[in-house]
């Protein structure tokens, strides 16, 4: 349905994105995952025709969006990580703004804004001011608003950033909604890796520019199939046990935590005495161990070395 094809971005010599190839299958929720300025933003905005690629190409249906724009611009919806509302004006207000920037009028008009303040949920609050609004509130007038035109494909660009735990869910539940029941295509990003692992069949991890894996979540859990991890809660200095275990052969990567560390370790090694004797010798005490299968955040930090968070 849509493709990237070695797309390539510079500015002012430097290049933030590059040899950039993905696809999206008609109907698939795919996710595209990578800390900040790993280029996922500049992506967006080359599939969206909002920024020409300077080399590589944008293919929907098989016809380049570089040189004809339109095509995608009539079929795309987009949600900004930044909110991109009219603070003066009531929802109902900015609804039919940006409903008439795509050419909707008259009754055809009033029947998308009421559809689609039904699936965001704010058709009782319609007429209040969106200065008035919480964050998670003025994000789903976000996502109200690129749902006017009932796009085939919408890009979500971290729309749950900053946003209470009820709008947050809120607004997966319409994700769902839309991918599942009503057949959209969605491009998803999200510094929340859990939100990528409900949402989406598919998943793209970008760093530092490249695409440096792709797959379902199963094909790339495989790229840890042999290994383990094991999560510590400790509580002491944990500077000398850290560079200790860093010793261990079978210990593949540590991660600090807020409550202890992360460490990845070789399948069926026998080093959980050893972890213990080590915390023993450097006076920290070992509250609770839990070891189970590599997650698809272990995944991302074996493979950019960073939290997504960073």
């Amino acid at each position: 349905m849509l493709e990237t094809t070695e797309l390539t971005k510079a500015f002012k010599g430097k290049t933030v994105v590059k040899d950039v190839s993905l696809y999206l299958n008609k109907g698939e929720s795919v996710g595209l995952l990578g800390p900040n300025g790993a280029g996922k933003s500049t992506t967006i905005s080359m599939i969206c025709s909002l920024l020409k690629p300077s080399s590589g190409d944008v293919r929907f249906h098989g016809k380049s969006i570089v040189k004809n724009p339109g095509t995608i611009r009539k079929v795309i919806g987009v949600v900004p990580q930044e909110i991109a509302l009219y603070e003066e004006l009531s929802a109902r207000e900015n609804l039919k703004f940006f409903g008439g920037i795509y050419k909707l009028k008259g009754m055809e008009l009033d029947r998308r804004i009421q559809e689609v303040l039904e699936i965001v949920g704010l058709q009782e609050r319609q007429k209040e001011l969106i200065k008035t609004y919480s964050g998670g509130m003025k994000r789903r007038i976000n996502i109200a608003a690129a749902l006017l035109h009932e796009p085939e494909i919408v890009i979500m660009d971290e729309p749950t950033v900053g946003i209470d735990p009820q709008s947050r869910n809120h607004i997966l539940e319409t994700v769902r909604l839309l991918n599942q029941e009503k057949g959209t295509t969605v491009l998803y990003t999200s510094h929340y890796m859990e939100e990528v692992e409900q949402l989406c069949s598919r998943v793209y991890i970008m760093d530092h520019g490249q695409m440096i894996a792709s797959g379902t979540k199963q094909e790339l859990l495989q790229i840890l199939s042999g290994e383990e991890t094991m999560q510590l809660k400790l509580e002491g200095d944990r500077g000398g046990i850290v560079e200790e275990l860093d010793g261990f052969t079978d210990i593949l990567q540590i991660d600090e935590t807020e409550e202890g560390l992360k460490l990845i370790v070789k399948k069926g090694s026998n080093i959980l005495s050893g972890v213990v004797h080590a915390a023993e010798r450097h006076q920290v005490q070992v509250i609770n161990i839990h070891v189970h299968t590599p997650s698809l955040e272990d995944v991302f930090l074996h493979l950019t070395g960073r939290k997504l968070r960073d």
